[in-house]
């Protein structure tokens, strides 16, 4: 398979390229705008979002990660990662990319010392299934679009959420030792890569 991007500015980059790399993936950190050329796929890691958002601007990725979704290439955001690729973000409000129609409220289950483990419900390819959940400073989503499908739940929330290419998690999957959610994610992938051989 053509390498996964993982986006290295902040966070934790690293978690996501051991869950990719132990899939037996070839995965390129990403540091610099041209290096979205080189990938099928990216993952946006959890981290702070300000912060990543300000390093963004800063190195002029914007104009190339609307290329890289304007071409369909998966993407794969986890917290921090699902609040930059909200259309509308909350508490407080901030730019971000507006790739996927939900609304993202920041913080919403709690801050650093408040973080937990959890068993929430997956469903994928008409599989319902109990998943293990971190939540780590983790935001709500608020809202769904009619474009958006909900994956994943928690106390009856949604959690994990898909639209197109776009997929998000308000948990960290790549902080359990369960594969699921890159493995699907990776399939995704696989999916573009055969479209486009088509």
């Amino acid at each position: 398979m053509q390498a996964i991007g993982v986006l290295a500015l902040q966070g934790d980059f690293a978690a996501h390229q051991h869950r990719l790399e132990a899939l037996g993936v070839p995965v390129l950190q990403v540091r610099k705008p041209a290096e979205l050329e080189q990938v099928a796929g990216l993952v946006i890691p959890g981290g702070e979002s300000t912060t990543l958002l300000k390093l963004l601007q800063a190195d002029d990725f914007l104009p190339a990660l609307d290329r890289f979704h304007a071409a369909q290439k998966p993407i794969f955001g986890t917290c921090a990662g699902l609040i930059l690729l909200a259309r509308e973000v909350s508490d407080p409000a901030q730019f971000s990319l507006g790739y996927i129609d939900i609304a993202a409220q920041r913080n919403a289950y709690g801050r650093q010392r408040e973080s937990f483990e959890t068993i929430g419900e997956i469903t994928l390819y008409e599989k319902r299934e109990p998943l293990p959940m971190v939540f780590i400073r983790a935001p709500r989503i608020t809202r769904v679009g009619k474009g958006v499908t909900v994956l994943g739940t928690h106390r009856s929330e949604p959690v994990l959420a898909r639209e197109g290419s776009v997929l998000v998690a308000s948990f960290h999957p790549e902080l359990t030792d369960q594969e699921t959610i890159h493995r699907y994610f990776l399939q995704m992938v696989r999916d573009w890569i055969e479209k486009k051989r088509e």
